[in-house]
């Protein structure tokens, strides 16, 4: 059973949240962005909840009704979160878009939902309504967050259009119910068409208090946002600062800018993906070995000197005299270096979306870096288990939050109840009635529950490989340590009903930039993808890779593919999760040939 908490009293929905923190905290910032200038600007509550309010209007003059449907498609900006609340003010279902959809998979996710109001961007993705638009015969208002373009309206002309008064507008988000849906959130589609999750103001208003009584972010802190806010890890930072009176630092729009950017913000809470973490780590890692002799020497011996004084205090134990010295002195050469980089101000940073090596959850703890690893899907809300301070067990995904009751079915497979599962699939009961069952929601990862309550996600069901051997293997694990090596960017297994697993690689091209370097072939890196030298480096580390392996988890044959996977190629998901059957079905070729060599 989980542990108890107390909802807060702050709001009943989403709709009447920025209001209510605006009366508590109206001179309080809530946003900081670059400007124009490209400095740093606030805005704050009382300034967020006066735009709202002028769009709210704006959009009930448009016609916007409770229950339609106005979807949002662009970048992680202020004008996301502005457009957000007022389409939940207004009472409309919003409907998020990731930025990076081609116009086919917007087409599809506008057409299913049955959107009357889009709002874009900017030219870039208006264009891709424009390719589109005549597929859509409930489209009936297309708006634009940034300048002006024909066939839309504009933020200022939207504001200009509410003619109603703070009576009607608190009238409208007061009407707004707990049960009315406040998002349609489509899956990633790993392994088919996007599922639209029916998530209602109630189902959020439960995690938000459950993510209070864990302390994930505190009041007048700020948590810097690169997120796309069409994922609901985003969305629940950003509804979490704006329901304690945090303030959200958004991105400059630019990945290059995310880390400089984090030395500028210097934030206490930082949500983020894997691929961050795991990037400043191997640029680390990468810069100390570049920089040879004494100074490598030091920071692998800081390294190790950190591991073991962070698991004697994991341990309950003092750690000795001598350890402590090194451990200051190596807090001081290398450790708060790294801690520099996310802006020397971080009491805690979330990964989540994907799975994360434990390796690099080890390096961040040596160095002083409070990253924990939690886990969640869309049909939660976003969150389900979650590590924490004072209660991390790195290789875990944490505890089940306060709230939600966690069960392993039969077959192994991680069930879920809670306030915060979702209401179903829009428009799909098969869907609904085989993920929720008497009250139940199925989760389709097969997991463990330790002694302590923490949580061990293995893998997907959907994803486990059969051998023709009839064994069944979790690649993700396999994936994981391919993935260690600093060259290797993606790697994904294959075996399902055949005799050996093969694996298709690729490879980093930061890191084979540098490798080039090192081998004195700075101008040519593309040249040593299939290089005997890259050839023959892959093929050391797979072989002491298999060797943590049984025989039947073990890599014969792999392959480098030419360029990395990528969400415009169709393998990856925009949140950067792999397409099997799509990676599958595109190399083909190779991977039969890996059989028959």
């Amino acid at each position: 059973m989980s542990e108890t908490f107390t909802p807060t009293n702050r709001s009943k929905t989403l709709a009447d949240m920025l209001p209510n923190s605006a009366a508590r905290h109206g001179s309080n910032g809530a946003f900081l962005y670059k400007n124009d200038a490209g400095n740093w600007e606030e805005s704050s509550f009382d300034q967020v909840a006066a735009d709202v309010q002028a769009l709210t209007l704006g959009l009930i003059a448009l016609g916007v009704k409770r229950g339609d449907k106005v979807a949002i498609l662009g970048n992680t900006r202020p004008e996301w979160t502005l457009f957000d609340f007022a389409a939940m003010s207004a009472g409309a279902t919003v409907v998020p878009i990731y930025q990076t959809n081609s116009p086919t998979e917007c087409q599809y996710v506008l057409e299913h939902s049955e959107t009357r109001v889009v709002v874009v961007e900017d030219e870039a993705q208006l264009a891709k309504i424009t390719e589109v638009k005549d597929s859509l015969p409930a489209l009936e208002q297309i708006l634009i967050m940034v300048g002006e373009a024909e066939g839309t309206i504009g933020m200022d002309e939207l504001r200009g259009m509410g003619s109603g008064s703070a009576d009607e507008y608190r009238a409208s988000y007061e009407a707004v119910q707990p049960d009315d849906l406040c998002k349609i959130v489509y899956t990633s589609g790993t392994t088919g068409p996007p599922k639209g999750c029916m998530i209602s103001h109630g189902n959020y208003r439960a995690m938000l208090d459950m993510a209070d009584a864990v302390n994930i972010i505190q009041e007048g802190e700020t948590s810097y946002l690169f997120l796309p806010l069409a994922h609901v890890f985003a969305l629940l930072i950003q509804y979490g600062m704006i329901d304690i009176a945090g303030r959200i630092a958004f991105w400059e729009r630019d990945q290059l800018k995310i880390v400089p950017n984090l030395a500028e913000v210097k934030p206490e809470s930082f949500p983020s993906v894997p691929r961050i973490f795991e990037k400043v780590h191997d640029t680390a890692v990468a810069s100390a070995e570049a920089e040879g002799g004494l100074k490598a020497a030091i920071f692998r011996w800081a390294m190790r000197v950190g591991k073991r004084y962070r698991k004697a205090e994991t341990e309950g134990k003092k750690p000795g005299f001598l350890l402590t010295k090194q451990f200051n002195f190596a807090d001081k050469a290398v450790f708060s270096k790294i801690r520099a980089v996310f802006g020397g101000n971080l009491r805690v940073a979330i990964s989540g979306a994907a799975p994360i090596d434990p390796e690099i959850l080890r390096f961040y703890e040596a160095a002083g870096v409070p990253v924990f690893e939690a886990w969640g899907m869309t049909e939660t809300s976003t969150g389900g288990s979650t590590n924490m301070p004072g209660a991390n067990r790195i290789g875990t995904v944490g505890r089940a939050v306060p709230g939600i009751d966690v069960k392993i079915a039969e077959d192994g497979e991680l069930l879920i109840k809670g306030p915060n599962v979702f209401k179903g699939y829009y428009k799909n009961e098969e869907a609904t009635r085989e993920t929720i069952t008497d009250g139940w929601l199925h989760t389709g990862d097969v997991a463990s529950v330790d002694d302590g309550g923490y949580i061990s996600i293995i893998g997907r069901k959907k994803e486990i490989i059969i051998t023709a051997g009839g064994k069944n293997i979790t690649p993700v694990n396999i994936e994981q340590e391919v993935k260690r090596h600093p060259l290797v960017s993606q790697c994904v297994v294959i075996g399902d009903r055949r005799p050996y697993l093969i694996a298709l690689i690729t490879l980093d091209q930061e890191a084979l930039t540098r490798f080039a370097a090192e081998q004195g072939m700075l101008d040519e890196p593309a040249a040593m993808i299939n290089s005997p030298l890259v050839r023959e480096t892959l093929e050391k580390h797979i072989e002491e890779v298999n060797q943590h392996f049984a025989r039947v988890e073990q890599i014969k044959r792999f392959h480098v593919l030419p360029h990395d996977l990528s969400q415009e190629g169709g393998e990856l998901t925009p949140t950067l999760k792999i397409k099997r059957p799509v990676v599958a079905t595109k190399y083909e070729k190779e991977i039969e040939e890996l059989y028959g060599s």
